[in-house]
């Protein structure tokens, strides 16, 4: 029989012991061997292995033990210890029927396992030592750069390009990340982390959609949204339908915003007639308003259609710039 040597990977992410169960019965059965001292090494002893770190270089100590017990396993490190996995490979090829070569898996990055990689190195920047400007930084410094990420994400989506809004939402992130980061700093009794956001998320999202994670029947996309106001209504306590509206969001969505809140419980309340203001500011955002209100009873999005309406205007003063009268 041929001699192995398995090259045992697991996930940096996840506790050191939680393998599979051929990975732990390779583990237990082989002689295995590793670069340095780890969480894992510790995990593997703990279960009755017997693991260890070479003093001289690993590969003649791997096919040594690979020929003596029939198999020798390499618990790699966090990197995957490519350089070693590159030189076995050569070895190998050089002389075929050595021993073979076999990577094992023992256990695998969850989904979102980057996500932490994300809060890792955040901590990293905004702790002593990291960086000096993300340090400096406030939730209220922070403020245009998350309208700003937000914007570029939109811009994104309109242009309908995925590569590009997949990096503008790691901008987006980035900012939630960081803000996050920044209030483990606050005073005691005031700080919050990423943990906090993420399970306040994780709880909002199961108690407001009872119909997948309860025994709630919703039949239509209309029940999904009434069920979501409903609960959202149980849970704060709000003395106006308006509470909760963004007031910082452009114009023109709040507009469209507030109209639609006060119609969606029934409020017949008639926005102000232009001819009716005293100053010609009033009289504008009178006008506006009602444009806001026919554009909502068409279906349509009145910021998106201003919008695209002026990028239009954008490319027809470039186009007098070039000269281009055609």
């Amino acid at each position: 029989m041929t001699p192995r040597i398995v090259l045992l990977v697991t996930s940096p992410r996840l506790p050191a012991g939680l393998l599979t169960a051929a990975a732990w019965d390779v583990v237990r059965a082989a002689a295995v061997f590793a670069g340095e001292e780890t969480e894992l090494t510790t995990a593997v002893r703990a279960a009755g292995a017997q693991v260890t770190v070479p003093d001289g270089p690993a590969v003649p100590v791997l096919l040594d033990a690979a020929r003596g017990s029939g198999t020798a396993v390499w618990l790699a490190g966090p990197a995957g210890d490519e350089s070693l996995a590159r030189e076995l490979g050569l070895r190998l090829a050089r002389e075929p029927g050595l021993a073979e070569l076999e990577l094992m898996y023992g256990s695998w990055d969850p989904p979102g396992a980057r996500l932490l990689d994300a809060v890792a190195v955040m901590d990293r920047l905004a702790s002593p030592g990291g960086d000096p400007w993300k340090r400096a930084q406030t939730h209220r410094s922070l403020a245009g750069f998350l309208l700003e990420e937000c914007y570029e994400a939109y811009d994104a989506i309109s242009a309908d390009d995925t590569d590009a809004l997949r990096e503008e939402l790691g901008d987006v992130l980035l900012q939630v990340v960081l803000h996050a980061r920044l209030a483990e700093e606050l005073p005691e009794g005031a700080r919050w982390s990423i943990d906090d956001v993420a399970g306040g998320l994780v709880d909002k999202m199961v108690r407001r959609n009872p119909h997948v994670f309860a025994d709630d029947a919703a039949d239509s996309i209309e029940e999904i949204e009434a069920n979501w106001e409903r609960i959202k209504r149980s849970e704060k306590a709000r003395d106006s339908v308006l509470d909760g509206i963004a007031l910082s969001q452009p114009a023109l969505a709040l507009a469209a915003k507030v109209l639609d809140r006060a119609a969606r419980v029934g409020l017949a309340v008639p926005p102000p007639l232009a001819d009716s203001q005293v100053d010609a500011e009033a009289r504008l955002g009178a006008s506006l308003l009602a444009a806001v209100a026919a554009a909502r009873e068409a279906g349509l999005d009145p910021e998106a259609a201003l919008r695209r309406t002026t990028l239009a205007y954008a490319d027809a003063v470039r186009a007098v710039e070039r000269g281009d009268t055609g």
